[in-house]
């Protein structure tokens, strides 16, 4: 298999006339019926040799972690050792080095990101506790969200200077979900601690932080409405990190995951996943209808139980919810050309290519 890159090259080097070149990717492209616009495409793997070196790369990583936090350097109250997330994103940058930036492997190159970043995480709270005496009551959450936020706030400067260095399309949603957690986590300090679910104020800032995920992934795919290049790739992973940010918060706010089961909010929840499916039509992003699918299904279980089906409740509802998923995926690029056509030129023009033809043809 030959991607777009060995293309170039063997272009560049005067192996392949550009003329070959182009139509070649013409003939591939006609002989998909469907542009990559509307599969929504993203790099996760180029071969089986991609599975095989993250495998390496875990086990690797799993084993130094192993023998950082076997090595005492001071009092540790609380979590790994320092030299735990240390070795860690030492490891994982210098493997980056090679399987990133020379073999350009997609596979390890998000294992490797998001062990650097996690392994930065660790060792900045590992040092943060060090010789640190417990504190009961919400003094001691305080200062456990004080931790963390500190420590997510390195985390996200970890990010940014992976991102300068390799160029991971993940890299910015890491670096995004690092700033969203230091965020919740400031709020955190100033919070009173019942220990009774999530409070009223997180669950706002986690929406107002997905919608801000939202609107820089949205920001990233309006300057790639083709989805040609890796801008679209770095859209996928944020649309990935801001589903679940406002599906969650959203849900948890009305009230509709409180566990009642009441008919109201079943229909409720439908109602909303509807929305959600519009959502992810006139953006062609399938992130929000996966997030919200947990909801969904314990509403229609809900529905069908409240009918009478208690023991098929859940096959019924599995068959339903998948029935109308699939047929979604196959008419996909028809119901979005319904959705989309009626809004305004303006917002059509930042929105994903519609005019399949079009899309093949560039």
């Amino acid at each position: 298999m030959y991607s777009d890159d060995d293309l170039d090259a063997a272009v560049a080097a005067g192996a392949l006339p550009a003329a070959s070149a182009d139509a070649l990717r013409a003939h591939v492209h006609a002989g998909r019926l469907s542009p990559a616009v509307d599969e929504e495409h993203f790099r996760l793997i180029t071969g089986f040799n991609d599975i095989f070196v993250g495998i390496a790369a875990i086990i690797l990583l799993v084993a130094l972690a192993w023998i950082g936090d076997s090595i005492k350097l001071a009092d540790h109250q609380y979590g790994p050792e320092p030299l735990t997330g240390l070795f860690v994103a030492a490891a994982a940058w210098g493997l980056a080095e090679f399987f990133t930036l020379k073999r350009r492997m997609a596979l390890p190159s998000i294992i490797l990101l998001l062990a650097f970043v996690g392994g930065v995480f660790a060792t900045a709270a590992s040092i943060l506790v060090v010789g640190l005496d417990p504190v009961p009551g919400d003094e001691g959450e305080r200062l456990l969200a004080f931790i963390l936020a500190t420590s997510a706030a390195v985390a996200a400067g970890a990010a940014w200077l992976h991102w300068r260095r390799f160029r991971v399309p993940i890299t910015v949603a890491a670096g995004a979900a690092a700033l969203v957690a230091m965020v919740l986590a400031l709020i955190g300090t100033a919070l009173d601690f019942d220990g009774e679910g999530m409070p009223d104020i997180i669950l706002v800032a986690m929406l107002v932080a997905g919608l801000g995920v939202f609107a820089l992934a949205m920001r990233w795919d309006g300057s790639d409405p083709r989805r040609e290049t890796r801008r679209s790739d770095v859209a996928f992973w944020l649309h990935l990190l801001a589903a679940p940010l406002i599906v969650h918060s959203v849900f948890s706010l009305t009230g509709l995951n409180d566990g009642d089961g009441s008919v109201v909010k079943a229909v409720a929840v439908i109602l909303v996943y509807v929305l959600l499916a519009l959502a992810a039509l006139i953006i062609d992003r399938r992130a929000l209808l996966v997030s919200a699918l947990a909801y969904v299904l314990w509403a229609l279980s809900d529905l069908f139980e409240e009918a009478g089906a208690v023991e098929l409740s859940f096959a019924l509802t599995a068959f339903v919810i998948g029935s109308a998923l699939l047929l979604l995926s196959a008419f996909w690029h028809n119901a979005r050309r319904a959705v989309v056509q009626p809004l305004p030129d303006g917002m059509r023009a930042r929105l994903p290519v519609l005019d399949r033809s079009v899309a093949v043809a560039a």
